[in-house]
């Protein structure tokens, strides 16, 4: 049998895998013997030790429970995804998971949760180009945004409002065809029954009252947090009264967006332009 040797020092999911198979062979299992505890199948536990395939939260607790291992894996597992996102993002998108309302703005590109896979890997790439993230990293950072796209689809999806700035759609990102399947996929989004997509246009000018992205959840028990980040640091705000005055922000940024109708018409007109 030809066993692919891994070095664990190459990135954070080789580490990952080649412990998986250490603490595995360790108990004299075999790939089928682990993926029988864990209630996965052969070839996803071989993707996982050979470093192709991510590992998720849920694998990871799975490991943690098939090998007795307390949270080592979850742990793991978050240290590996900590370290493609920015300060404060990732206890962030733990709460938006649960959340029952989301409230998004975004100034520049289209928001996470609406990005194609294409989109995505474009702009995690051009970081890589920049010499920010290494190859690897770029590709977690696109795993956990489908990850996180993947909760809007859950049995009870939250709702989902999002203003962007008119900037969004019109920057061109990662050349014709895939701006275009991108405006397509923000049609479909806005036809959702659980959300609500609206541009704010440039002839706002100082009406436009935020600067840079902004995020606003509500938990089911009504609780609210807000999210702010700049090119390198993220800020969760748990503080009520701040958060308030953020939720009341938005709902006046709202007010000087368009309709959703009025938003999927210029999305479509856009994408008229896209041959």
């Amino acid at each position: 049998m030809n066993i692919k040797e891994l070095d664990p020092k190459r990135s954070l999911r080789a580490a990952y895998g080649a412990s998986v198979r250490s603490s595995r062979e360790e108990r004299s299992w075999t790939q089928h013997d682990l993926a029988v505890r864990m209630g996965y199948g052969d070839a996803h536990i071989s993707a996982v030790e050979t470093g192709t395939k991510p590992p998720t939260l849920r694998f990871s607790r799975s490991a943690d429970i098939a090998f007795g291992t307390g949270d080592k894996y979850e742990r793991m597992y978050r240290e590996m995804r900590n370290g493609v996102l920015l300060e404060g993002f990732p206890e962030y998108v733990e709460f938006e998971g649960r959340a029952s309302e989301i409230r998004l703005f975004e100034v520049g590109i289209i928001p996470g949760l609406m990005q194609t896979p294409e989109y995505a890997r474009v702009l995690a790439y051009s970081a890589v180009r920049r010499g920010e993230i290494s190859p690897e990293h770029a590709e977690e950072r696109v795993t956990v945004l489908m990850d996180r796209q993947a909760r809007l689809t859950r049995r009870r999806p939250p709702m989902v409002f999002v203003v962007m700035d008119e900037s969004c759609i019109r920057r061109t990102v990662g050349g014709r065809e895939v701006m275009a399947s991108q405006l397509d996929a923000l049609v479909e989004f806005a036809e959702r029954a659980t959300t609500v997509l609206q541009v704010i246009p440039f002839e706002s000018g100082e009406r436009r009252s935020f600067d840079l992205p902004v995020n606003v959840l509500t938990l089911p028990d009504r609780s609210l947090f807000s999210y702010a980040e700049s090119q390198y640091q993220g800020r969760l705000e748990r503080e009520e009264t701040a958060v308030a005055r953020t939720l009341m922000t938005y709902h006046q940024l709202q007010a000087e967006a368009l309709s959703q109708a009025d938003t999927v018409a210029l999305i479509a007109e856009l994408r008229k332009g896209i041959t």
